[in-house]
């Protein structure tokens, strides 16, 4: 253990069906090392992986599991051999905690791809330990999953950033999106309102792909220069137009993967970030041959990305959609996100 006087309590599911009733608990953090830090938490952000996760879509949890990978707080101690941060610093955590640091992705800014990777909570240390999340007073990781807060950043806007943002940061930088490139995004939601918003800035222009006709005015206010209704026919005179597209709806039989695939020129890219439960539709092979597109995916992102991310937000003014509600209410918060019944992204406040 630390020195510091740290209370470790956290809102835990203890039973994937009663998913939406967290009970608050004691727990035993991750013993203390060298290269550690304290952070006493201030925000959580709710995703929707902490759904996943809790309800079972994802394969059954360990059990206790306090979700939560959207942290922000301050630095309350750090081990010997820390040299980033000082008690008081505001930073974030999100998804993943630690890596093996030795291998290949590690050692070239992927560690978010390290075959070792221990995410946030809902998985155990090496050395057994279990990782619990940020719906709870504090959260112990390794300074490489740290990150510093800009002081021009409020806490409770760059707690969604740190998943939701990340997440959909990477593939858009990781695929050229920027000037001269049409960008599109399928979905308005937690990951699309982030998405829209950092291809924008990027200097891309971007379509709006979404089942919601209401949303046109949010999309446009966010930055798209285009919205479309993705009714029956929606495709005609999109064929071969976008260079790159950012799927980011969480239902698969919501996702008209072999009409989106049409509308990407040669050699475009289709990057699925969210993570359904179920399977995706099923595709002919002939689609991939019409335009040589390809179809692939995206695991959150590196501690570089996302220091990179939080200086374009404050540049350029990226903004997180959020409904603030106390961590008390988390079983709440998780069955808004569930029913897909918050306007963007549900952020906790700490109130143990």
């Amino acid at each position: 253990m630390s020195p510091s006087d740290l209370e470790w309590k956290g809102y835990a599911v203890d039973d994937t069906e009663h998913w939406d009733q967290p009970k608050l608990i004691d727990f035993e953090p991750k013993r203390f090392e060298d290269y550690d830090v304290d952070v006493k938490i201030e925000y959580c952000g709710v995703c929707g992986s902490d759904v996943h996760t809790v309800t079972g879509g994802w394969g059954k949890p360990m059990l206790p599991v306090i979700p939560g990978h959207e942290i922000t707080g301050r630095v309350v101690e750090v081990g010997p051999k820390v040299t980033e941060f000082k008690v008081g610093d505001r930073v974030g955590v999100g998804a993943q905690v630690c890596s093996c640091f030795e291998c290949v992705p590690c050692k070239t800014d992927n560690e978010n791809y390290c075959l070792k990777a221990v995410n946030t909570y809902n998985a155990k240390y090496p050395n057994g330990d279990i990782a619990q999340g940020g719906y709870s007073t504090a959260i112990r990781a390794h300074e490489r999953y740290v990150f510093p807060i800009p002081n021009e950043l409020p806490l409770e806007q760059a707690s969604p950033m740190l998943c939701a943002g990340l997440t959909v940061y990477s593939p858009l930088v990781r695929n050229g999106a920027g000037p001269g490139k049409r960008v599109g995004i399928v979905g308005i939601g937690g990951l699309g309102h982030f998405a829209i918003q950092f291809a924008k800035a990027l200097g891309a222009e971007v379509v709006v792909f979404s089942h919601s006709p209401d949303k046109d005015k949010d999309a446009r206010e966010l930055g798209a220069s285009e919205f479309v209704h993705t009714a029956e026919g929606f495709v005609k005179g999109w064929e071969g137009k976008l260079d790159l597209i950012i799927c980011t709806v969480d239902v698969s039989k919501g996702i008209p993967l072999e009409d989106l695939m049409s509308t990407l020129n040669v050699g475009g890219r289709l990057i699925m970030v969210a993570l359904p439960d179920d399977n995706l539709p099923p595709m002919n092979s002939f689609q991939f041959s019409k335009n040589a597109a390809l179809l692939g995916g995206s695991h959150i992102g590196s501690k570089k990305e996302a220091l990179e991310m939080l200086d374009l937000a404050v540049k350029k003014g990226v903004k997180a959609y959020i409904e603030l509600l106390p961590m008390k209410e988390a079983g709440k918060a998780l069955r808004n996100v569930k029913e897909n019944n918050v306007r963007y992204r549900h952020v906790l406040k700490m109130d143990i």
